[in-house]
Parts: structure tokens; sequence; C-alpha cells
């Protein structure tokens, strides 16, 4: 597969087709679509909730899921983008370039039953959207990222943050940064941006921090003793929660630290492994319900929905020789994803090259690696992305049959 992208139009996400050849795929861009957020949808009814892709030790990702529920039918705008965190300073958040995806699945007599709609195409800047009519049901959003910009990184950081601090008289104290932060981590958890945690919420932080849940007992002695409004964590209570950790530890930051690595920050409070966003859904006749149900890999219903809206979009080309091997690329200005299809009784082992691409980035890490493809399914093979999307990048994937 060969592919050549001009650089990116920040605001603009082309759709193309890809003419085929015996040894080559070349991308074309016949038309472009442009996401803009409309006056008319400033007048339809809007909820917003907030996330976090989070990445774990073997590179996996996972990020929180929704279900919405759509009264009637109606035309609705949907977007996802990370969220930016420090808007009072000015400071664009580094993580801004990190892709974001949302994939939109209809829930049909159960939730073991989803069915692919749609997915955010279209782009302006760092905001992927979909615009279209959803008829009543219950959906479910999955947030998607490609993985090849949030990713691990190589260069240690040796210098180590001060947590706590006591004065003269001996009380502890959190230091002016591990406040900061701890706002910030704040304002990822209150998923529903009302600004005060709800035990649901606050559950979601405990169980990627701890691996546990909160019950209703704990949550009561948590709002007798730390600063609540209606029956809600507030922002102060949450750093006089941190706070009283520390002290039961009598200044030992080694658990504070445990959940600042939990949600993605390094010894200097830096947010390498982590990207918050933050979904806006607008809908003309109904209001939606949305509601964050579950913190999961992005695998699974994920993979699959991927595999769907690849195989539908993309373009399908048969392996050389081996007409039960089709690899499927989808393309945009964003990003490329393949996806191979096996339709033979036997797995098989595929072997792929990206060594002539150029200003590109996988999300496996590797130029060269190989994959193993079960009888009669299909596999996200990779997804490629430009180094600097402001030059020309060329996706050129040598794929070869191992056994």
């Amino acid at each position: 597969n060969f592919i050549k992208a001009c650089p990116a139009n920040l605001w603009q996400c082309p759709r193309g087709s890809i003419s085929t050849s015996k040894n080559s795929s070349i991308f074309e861009f016949p038309k472009w679509h442009k996401l803009s957020l409309l006056p008319m949808y400033q007048d339809w009814q809007h909820v917003q909730s907030k996330g976090c892709f989070f990445l774990e030790e073997d590179g996996e990702i996972i990020s929180h899921q929704y279900r919405m529920q759509i009264a009637q039918r109606s035309m609705v705008y949907l977007t996802i983008k990370p969220l930016n965190l420090n808007q009072v300073e000015g400071k664009p958040s580094p993580w801004l370039s990190v892709d974001t995806a949302l994939y939109i699945l209809k829930e049909n007599e159960s939730q073991a039953n989803l069915q692919l709609v749609c997915f955010t195409e279209l782009r302006n800047r760092e905001v992927f959207g979909w615009t279209g009519e959803l008829g009543p049901g219950i959906y479910w959003l999955i947030p998607s990222t490609t993985g090849c910009r949030l990713r691990k990184k190589i260069k240690p950081v040796t210098d180590e943050a001060q947590l706590v601090y006591r004065d003269e008289t001996g009380e502890l104290f959190l230091t002016k940064e591990f406040k900061s932060t701890l706002s910030d981590i704040f304002e990822v958890i209150d998923l529903d941006g009302n600004g005060l945690l709800s035990l649901e919420e606050y559950n979601f932080f405990e169980l990627r921090t701890s691996g546990e849940k909160c019950d209703e007992d704990a949550w009561a002695v948590c709002r007798e003793n730390f600063d609540t409004k209606r029956n809600e964590l507030t922002r102060q209570g949450f750093m006089d929660l941190n706070l009283m950790e520390a002290n039961d530890r009598e200044g030992d930051p080694c658990d504070l630290w445990v959940t600042l690595h939990s949600m993605g920050y390094n010894k200097a409070l830096e947010l390498t492994e982590a990207c918050p966003f933050v979904i806006d859904t607008y809908a003309e006749k109904c209001k939606p319900k949305i509601k964050a149900v579950h913190m999961e890999a992005c695998s699974g219903q994920l993979e699959k929905a991927i595999c769907k809206s690849v195989l539908s979009n993309g373009d399908a080309k048969v392996m050389d020789g081996y007409e039960n091997i089709i690899v499927h690329t989808y393309s945009c200005d964003t990003w490329i994803t393949s996806v191979i299809e096996n339709k033979s009784d036997e797995k098989v082992i595929i072997h792929i090259n990206n060594e002539l691409s150029k200003n590109c980035v996988n999300n496996r890490g590797l130029n060269i690696f190989a994959v193993e493809v079960g009888p009669k399914s299909t596999m996200v093979c990779q997804h490629v992305m430009p180094l600097n999307e402001r030059q020309e990048w060329i996706y050129y994937c040598i794929y070869s049959l191992i056994s």
C-alpha cells in the first residue's frame, strides 16, 4: 500500500477515494468535509461529558465509555476533543495534539448486541465531530485514540516534585504545585462539569487509583468529614481528603505518588500518560441523557467498531497470491488505519514493513512487525499518523505472508 498525503489542512478533513493497482494504492483528495459549529447548533439542547484516556504499563489504552438515551428522532451533533486544563494561564496543554474519535453504537435489545452507527470523521483542528439523524433508543459512545501520540515516554524524569511540607509548627500542608495538580485531576474526574464530585464520579477515580470502589457507608463518612455540597464532594473537600491521606502516612508521599502515576502524571507532575477529553452533544428535538458507565480497555467492542468502519469506508485490496487475505485501508488527512481480513479456515501470520514510509508514526512503535490473524476473522493491523502534520507524509507499507 502506498499513500501520499499533502500537508494537513487543520480546519478540514478530506474524504477521498483510493485508486488501486497491483502493487500500490494512491490516495486522492476529490472533496473536503468541513466541521464547523454552526449557529443553529447553539440553540439545540446541549449536554457535556468529560472523560480520560489512560495509558497502561503494557501500552494498552483504557477510557471512560458512555450510554446515551435519545427520547425521540432528532438531528444530533456530536464532538470530542482533548480537554485543555490550562485555559486560565492561556497555555495550551501538551496533549492537545493527541487524536480523539468517538464511535456511536446502537443498542439492539441488549448491551451484547451493539450496531455501529457512525464515528466522528469530520475535523476542525483538535475537534472531531459527526452530525446526522438518530432515532429514539439507547446508544453507546466509545471514545478512541490511535495510540500514535499517546504513548510511553522514553526519557526518564530524574527530579521529583515535592508534594507536602511542614511549617515551623510541624503542621503538614500540600505544596502549591501539588494543589494545582489536584485541582486539574478534580477537573478531569468531575465528569458532568458541575464543580462537584458525585459518588459515581469519585468511584471512577477510586477504581483507577486503588482498584476498589467507595461504598455508601464510606461515602457518608466522607461527607461528614470533608466539605460537600448537595451530598457531593467539593474541590476543597477533595484537597482535604488528599491531605488527610498524607497525614495518615505521617507525611510519606508514597501513596500520593501511586495516585498520581495512576492518573498519568510523572515525577515532575507533568501529565504524560493520559489525555483528558470532553464530549459535547447537541440535539434538536430532545435533550440527550448521557452517563459514564464503564472505564475499559479500548478493545473489544471498539475493535469490532473500528474494523467494521474500515471495511465499510476503506479501500479493499487482496494480497497478491492469497485471495482469502484482504487488506482494508481507511485514509483521511489525520490518520490511516489498516485492517486485515482473513477469510480462510486457518490462522495466518502477516509480516508488515513500514520502512519506506516518510514522516510517519504508528501505534505499534515499530517499522517492522508481524501480526497473527485468526481464521474467519478481522483485526486492526495498525494506525498511522504524520509526525509533523504540516509536512508531506508518505505511507508505504509492504505486507507479506509468513505462514
